[in-house]
Parts: C-alpha cells; sequence; structure tokens
C-alpha cells in the first residue's frame, strides 16, 4: 500500500492509459488519494459472455480510507460507466456536474444504490475543497452535455486534467470551451498537463457540430424513403440536430432506442432540449408514409440489442427498414467494434437499405481534439510536464513526441500501473502497481483472467467433453462408458466411439490400485478424452469426468 507523503504529488492511472475506455486516474498528496473518473470499456470477441470491462480497483480499494472523492469529469460510459458496480468496494464520495449527476442517478436507481451512494452536484465552473485537493471545475467542449477539465491544485503546484475535450466554436448544445480560464491556469503557472490522447495522428480540427448539422439537413431531405439514423444517444446535440432535419425536411422524428430516451430525459431534467421536436412513439410511426418519418436510433457500434441491429436483422415490434431506405451512421467506429459494424451494414445491404457513414459525407465529427488543438491547449497552458493519457500506447508515445515539439521541458509515458511522481521534480517513475481488469458477467463482477472466463474461453474454441465411467469399488467397468460432446462436428459418432474406445483402453491398462482410486481414475479418464479429441481434431477439449461406483 503506497502512502503519499506530505512533500510529494503522484499520479497514476489503473484505466484508460494505454487504451481507449476505462478510465480511472488517481492523484496522491499528503496521505490522501483523488480519484478521477470511474469508466467501463466495451469486451472484445475474445471475452464470449461479456458485455462490459472495467479497470480492477484493488490498489484505491485497499487504501480506501484515504480516498477523499471521486470525481467526474462528464457522463460517457467510460468516465463513470463503472461507479455502480465498484462503488460499494470504495465507499467515496460522488462529485459531478448536474448532467453527469442526472445520468449517473439513473444508474444508481436501476442497481439499487440511489440511496446509498452519496452524489454532489457541482455546479458548472464550480470550486470545491477535498483537502489535501483543491479543485475547479473548467468548462469545455466534447460530444456529450457538460465536459469538464479539471485544475487540481496542491501546494506542491497545480495539475490541469482535461478529460475528454476539443474546441468548437459552435457545439450547438451547451457552452463552447472557457479559453479565458484556461490562459488564466497558464498564466498561474501549470505543473503538468494530463491530457486526452485520442486523436493525436489527425491533423488539423475535430471540426464542429454546425457542419454536421447543416449536412445532415442536405442528406434528409434529398431522401427518397424512410430514413434511420443511428449515433451515439449521448451525443444529445447530434440527435437535435437529426429532428430538427427530420423536420425540415417534413417529417417526422422517432426516437427509437431505451438509451436515447434516457439521455434526451436527464437532458431535460437539467434544463437543456426544452423545445425538442415533437417525436411519434414508435408504435405509431409504422403507419406514417415512408417520405414522412426519421428514425433516430441506438446501435451505431453493432451492438446486438440496439434498435440498428434490429432493423437490419428485421425482428424490431414495430418498426422496419426496406429496400430504397436509407441509412445513416452519424458516428464513428469505435477501435474493437468494427467485425460487428460491418456485420451490421452487410445485414441493412442485404436488406436494400443505402447506407451512409462519415467516409460519404460530413455526417461526423469527434468530440477529441486533433493536433492543432492540441498544440494551442499546450501554448495556453504551458505546463512544465504532459502526461498522456486516453489513449493506446501508440497514441500516448506520439502525444508526447508532440507535446516536446510545444515546448514542454519534460513528458511521461505512464500506461496503466505506472506510478509517476510530479513533484518535487524532476517528474519520474517511481513504482508499479497492478492494474487488473473486471468484468461483468450476468448480475456480477468477476476478473477478467479468473477462471470461470477462462473456462469459458477455452470453450468457446476448444469445444467440451463430458465422459462418465460407471464402475465397481474396484475400478471394474459395469457398463460401456457414456460420452457427451459439444462443439463438434459429429453427426456420425466417429469421434464419440473413437473416445469411448480410449476410454475402455485406457481402463484395461490402468494399474489396479489406480483404478480404485476416484481421484486417479478421473485424471487418467480425462487425459484419455483429450488425447483422442487431439489426435482427431487438433483441439484440447474443457472435459469433465464422472467417476459413479456401483
Amino acid at each position: 500500500m503506497t502512502v503519499p507523503s506530505n512533500d510529494e504529488l503522484l499520479f497514476l492511472a489503473l484505466g484508460g492509459a494505454g487504451e481507449i475506455g476505462m478510465n480511472l486516474n488517481l492523484y496522491g498528496h499528503a496521505g490522501k488519494w483523488l480519484m478521477i473518473d470511474l469508466g467501463i470499456g466495451f469486451a472484445d470477441d475474445t471475452m464470449p459472455g461479456i458485455e462490459v470491462v472495467m479497470p480492477d480497483p484493488a490498489f484505491i480499494e485497499e487504501c480506501r480510507d484515504q480516498l477523499v472523492g471521486i470525481v467526474l469529469t462528464h457522463a460517457h460510459e467510460d468516465h463513470l460507466g463503472a461507479v455502480a458496480d465498484l462503488w460499494p468496494r470504495l465507499r467515496a464520495p460522488v462529485y459531478a456536474t448536474p448532467f453527469a449527476a442526472s445520468v449517473l442517478k439513473r444508474k444508481l436507481t436501476e442497481a439499487g444504490l440511489v440511496e446509498t451512494v452519496p452524489v454532489t452536484e457541482i455546479p458548472l465552473r464550480g470550486r470545491f475543497s477535498l483537502p489535501p485537493f483543491e479543485l475547479e471545475l473548467i468548462t469545455m467542449t466534447h460530444s456529450i452535455l457538460e465536459p469538464n477539465a479539471l485544475a487540481i491544485r496542491t501546494p506542491l503546484g497545480t495539475v490541469f486534467h482535461t478529460g475528454d475535450w476539443k474546441i468548437d466554436p459552435e457545439p450547438l448544445l451547451g457552452d463552447v470551451t472557457d479559453e479565458a480560464v484556461l490562459r488564466r491556469i497558464g498564466e498561474e503557472g501549470a505543473l503538468a498537463m494530463v491530457c486526452d490522447s485520442t486523436n493525436v495522428f489527425v491533423e488539423g480540427e475535430a471540426g464542429s457540430e454546425s457542419t454536421v448539422r447543416t449536412n445532415l439537413e442536405k442528406l434528409v431531405k434529398a431522401a427518397r424513403c424512410r430514413v434511420a439514423v443511428t449515433c451515439f444517444a449521448s451525443n444529445l446535440a447530434r440527435v437535435e440536430s437529426i429532428a430538427l432535419a427530420a423536420v425540415a425536411a417534413d417529417r417526422h422524428p422517432v426516437l427509437s432506442g431505451r438509451a436515447l430516451v434516457r439521455m434526451v430525459e436527464a437532458a431535460q431534467e437539467c434544463g437543456y432540449l426544452l423545445d425538442f421536436p415533437d417525436c411519434i412513439p414508435e408504435s405509431q410511426a409504422g403507419f406514417l408514409p415512408r417520405d414522412k418519418v426519421v428514425l433516430i436510433c441506438t446501435g451505431s457500434q453493432g451492438e446486438p440489442r440496439a434498435t440498428m441491429a434490429k432493423l437490419a436483422n428485421g425482428d424490431h415490434r414495430d418498426l422496419v427498414l426496406e429496400a430504397g431506405d436509407t441509412a445513416i451512421f452519424s458516428s464513428r467506429v469505435i477501435p474493437g467494434n468494427e467485425h460487428s459494424v460491418g456485420r451490421l451494414q452487410n445485414a441493412l445491404l442485404a436488406r436494400g437499405v443505402e447506407i451512409l457513414t462519415d467516409s460519404d459525407e460530413t455526417v461526423h465529427v469527434s468530440g477529441h481534439p486533433a493536433r492543432d488543438e492540441l498544440v494551442q491547449v499546450y501554448q495556453w497552458i504551458r505546463p512544465k510536464i504532459a502526461v498522456p493519457v486516453h489513449g493506446e500506447l501508440r497514441h500516448m508515445v506520439e502525444h508526447a513526441a508532440l507535446a516536446r515539439s510545444c515546448q514542454v521541458p519534460e513528458t511521461i509515458v505512464a500506461p496503466n500501473g505506472t506510478l509517476v511522481r510530479l513533484a518535487p521534480g524532476p517528474a519520474e517513475i517511481v513504482d508499479h502497481v497492478p492494474a487488473g481488469r473486471l468484468a461483468r458477467d450476468g448480475n456480477g463482477v468477476v476478473p477478467l483472467d479468473g477462471a470461470s472466463l477462462r473456462e469459458r474461453r477455452k470453450l468457446l474454441w476448444n469445444g467440451a467433453a463430458a465422459a462418465t465411467l460407471v464402475v465397481d469399488d474396484k475400478g471394474r467397468p459395469m457398463a460401456p462408458p457414456k460420452v457427451t460432446l459439444r462443439g463438434y462436428d459429429d453427426e456420425d459418432g466417429a469421434l464419440g466411439k473413437a473416445v469411448v474406445a480410449g476410454l475402455e483402453e485406457m481402463l484395461s491398462d490402468l494399474k489396479a490400485a489406480d483404478r480404485a482410486d476416484d481421484e486417479r481414475l478421473e485424471l487418467a479418464a480425462r487425459v484419455a478424452v483429450r488425447r483422442v479429441v487431439r489426435a482427431h481434431l487438433g483441439k484440447k477439449p474443457l472435459t469433465d469426468v464422472h467417476i459413479v461406483r456401483i
């Protein structure tokens, strides 16, 4: 357990450094720790039965009495999505601006924790104290309402923690980036800048939501039949743009997807989208002419239970897409989701649906800063130390090089689990701590590298075999072995017969003392089953053996 001393300022990422998603950042000083964000990531094809992964907070869980608070920069899943799962392990107060608090409270209600987790709303541009840290919220622009950077002040210096951000002169919903405050922090003197690296390889600027709104209106007006637009549910400026494009084309907008409805409700609860266009219920949309409807859909990442996937597969209860209709993907593909999005788009094309993506038209702009925006903020903040986060290792290394080109004296590339001392200087890596992964499995949370998921992966790739041996007290067979195989093509039964023969041979060759011992007999049978399957198929099945003595 690491206890920060009074004369040092530490930084540690347990998630979001070396990957995009699962953000969990810690700052340590004077015997206390401060957590910034607690988010999730999404599973890939190597995690059967798992949809959500999250950082393992074991390091800070061991010293949770030193944790002064969990501060959420904004309401994206990769920044607050793990609070309901992991808060019982941490039990620290949570701080967020009104919109993030509204989104979080809905999640806590589902988890039965809304009356348990202390959530304090901090106003935009608010200042608050979590000793020994003094914090100031700084308004930024991003692809969600109320994105915040943080000025984290300590006696050893001020850290500018960017959160997720971009510079958008026309964000359409919410305020513009507070340039005056960023300049002030630079003038006051910033020790370090811990900064988003997502788009460090992208030249120029991310682009404005206003451009997307103009293009969506043009595309919807040009469409002949139904239009379905999918985007991130949290990008409420985009959702509003789609609805306004529908109205401009004399069409009725339809919100389809629970996440979309919940986000709009949360925004309206906080005073946003109060003049959002009236939407037609899904149950009535099917009665409208095809050229009079725009479906605003969840499922931009190919999620199998989202609206766009149901439309592509023709199994939505109320809505349908047909030949001649148009599907617009107003989003980017999150790395790792390429296959699921590809399957979704192929299914739509098979139905005769025309697809438009950001490679065809400007129907999406990123919420993260491109290189020119990164340079601009480095010029405003002028930190002594640059710590890239929110990116894969390649992003972080490139970001460090960019920071050096901006005359930042020191850069530290610190993947998850790397303990960095920011002050007193020079900045340096002082230790490494475990930074594991957890998975939401059904209603529980389990280690991603735990036994249950290892077995599931093995089952996925190698299949399974079960054998039952009926023997007497001396281990002599009383009936032929019974074998069940899963995950193999064995319609003619040849493999099953070969496994039975292998077990019978094992029984005849095994020493009497081994046949009389359940543990040794079970081991020998497991080896025999695996040997036969491997010889026939090159697979090592997950194998169960049951010994029945009569």
